[in-house]
């Protein structure tokens, strides 16, 4: 009996250190989205203004990416380019597609309550995602905040889509509104306690601009989207603590409207003192203190961030966890940020067709910080050239398990860990068809831009970035064989669009002969 004891104590021993061991070998991965986060608004990247305390240390902890960017200047194609590992001439999802033959997709209090009339096109059947290759390693996944990627009742939502959990926004309309009246959690849609307030409304008639009290209604409501989310983040560590698990936090923050909570936006009027009110004539809701409300928005995902930081250590997760914090896209134009004032896209330019929804620096170059202690060097840098498409190779090759073939990413764990070679890329390449259709390529120092392509230009501007990484000298007419490699570049990654909308025909016409 004693022998049968001692045998069952050894093998009970023995399984639990090779489970010990297993876990050890899948560090969780936490991926942080910010949604429209300049490459200039955080401290660490330059940012005087706004105060991001947790963030700045976590890049202090870690490497900061000088050089990453993302896979399209706007919300869905950059997000789908992160989950598949697709390059956007390659890509299902190009630009931001609503839908709309379903009918009124805009009509907000149609759309709250028909879930026909919510979301976006989904992704197809069959399409794998970070989500799949990572649940196929034995990790735990879970989406909390925007995910944009599939309407509800369709093929394309989170949870047929590779991830375990979802809470948060399906639709992007949706989102314009941080205080919404529901979210959903998995396949339900949970109410919350908010009044239905419809996107793109004015100050009423009549209303003082200069009083606080007249933007009441935009912002005094009981349930704040960017707190109910992180509520779920942090139990999904809690719930999920002993297995390996992949969290990808899409925080709907700092994108507009320009709502948080009053103590956020009292901190920075106490520091700034008074300023013009935004009364909501260029989209989105009006603020009182819009730029000290939007300084909140950032400082309150900094807070966040640190409380996620703070769970971790409390679980002892902390030193087996790879965090990874970037943004979408460059920084917004419109609705009441004033993206110059806070230098929101840092050395590159912030006028309006430089940053979100172009292809030029500011919109796609975007702040990358990863931090894995014992593992990444505390206080790196590297200018190693990465973009969204990456991540799914690198995340492979973290839990060691297989990724499609038909990917286009390059890991950057060599990068990371500061050990082996780092495969290098000749170029990087970009399409995007909204905004009159764009196409753009880094290579090396160069950058070539082609846009206004549905007017039927199809001339590349061409610019230095070691020299001028404002963009502001085109200098095509004296490399014309750069320009000649570039053009050839783009013949070679352009594929057809499998969707009408996403077709530049005009692209077609020229560069295939159709």
């Amino acid at each position: 009996m004693k022998r049968v004891s001692i045998f069952l104590l050894l093998t009970f021993i023995f399984v639990s250190c090779s489970d010990t061991e297993k876990t050890a070998e899948k560090p969780n991965i936490i991926y942080i989205m910010a949604d429209d986060l300049g490459y200039g608004e955080l401290g660490i990247y330059g940012q005087t203004k706004i105060q991001t305390p947790n963030i700045d240390a976590l890049a202090r902890s870690g490497m900061m990416f000088t050089q990453h960017y993302s896979g399209a200047p706007v919300c869905a194609p950059a997000r789908y380019m992160l989950m598949t590992g697709k390059h956007p001439g390659n890509a299902h999802i190009r630009g931001n597609d609503e839908w709309a033959s379903r009918g009124e997709v805009w009509n907000y209090e149609k759309a709250v309550n028909d879930p026909n009339l919510e979301g976006q096109r989904p992704i197809p059947n069959g399409t794998m995602t970070v989500g799949n290759v990572l649940q196929n390693a034995g990790y735990k996944t879970g989406v909390v905040g925007k995910w944009g990627l599939g309407a509800p009742l369709t093929e394309g939502i989170p949870n047929n889509r590779g991830f375990d959990f979802f809470y948060g926004y399906n639709c992007q309309r949706q989102a314009h509104q941080l205080y919404p009246r529901h979210l959903w959690k998995n396949e339900e849609k949970v109410w919350t306690q908010n009044e239905l307030v419809a996107p793109r409304q004015k100050l009423e008639e009549g209303a003082d601009p200069m009083d606080p009290a007249s933007y009441d209604k935009f912002n005094k409501q009981p349930d704040y989207a960017p707190a109910l989310m992180q509520i779920e983040a942090l139990n999904f560590i809690e719930e999920n603590q002993n297995d390996p698990f992949f969290l990808y936090y899409a925080t709907p923050i700092p994108h507009l409207p320009i709502q948080v909570p009053q103590e956020y936006t009292d901190r920075y009027i106490e520091l700034w003192g008074e300023e013009e009110p935004y009364i909501g004539n260029r989209g989105y809701f009006p603020h009182r203190y819009p730029k000290a409300a939007y300084a909140g928005m950032i400082t309150y995902l900094d807070d966040q961030v640190g409380e996620l930081i703070a769970k971790l250590k409390e679980l002892g997760l902390y030193e087996n966890t790879l965090i990874i914090f970037t943004s979408d896209n460059g920084p917004t134009y419109t609705g009441g940020v004033d993206a110059p004032y806070f230098n929101s896209a840092g050395p590159f330019e912030t006028a309006y067709g430089r940053t979100k929804g172009f292809t030029y620096e500011g919109g796609i170059r975007v702040p990358m910080i990863a931090a894995w202690p014992g593992k990444i060097e505390a206080g790196s840098k590297t200018d190693h050239i990465s973009v969204f498409w990456d991540f799914m190779a690198t995340a492979g090759e973290i839990a060691k398990t297989e990724i499609p073939d038909n990917t286009d990413g390059v890991s950057y764990l060599p990068t990371l860990l500061n050990q082996g070679k780092q495969q290098d890329r000749e170029y990087l390449y970009w399409e995007f068809p909204e905004y009159q259709g764009q196409q753009a390529v880094r290579m090396g120092d160069w950058k070539g831009i082609r846009k206004e392509i549905k007017k039927g230009n199809m001339t590349l501007e061409l610019y230095n970035l070691k020299d001028d990484p404002a963009e502001q000298n085109d200098i095509a007419s004296a490399h014309p064989d750069i320009i000649k490699k570039m053009e050839d570049i783009m013949v070679k990654e352009h594929t057809s669009a499998t969707l009408d909308r996403f077709k530049m025909t005009q692209l077609g016409d020229v560069m295939t002969g159709n």
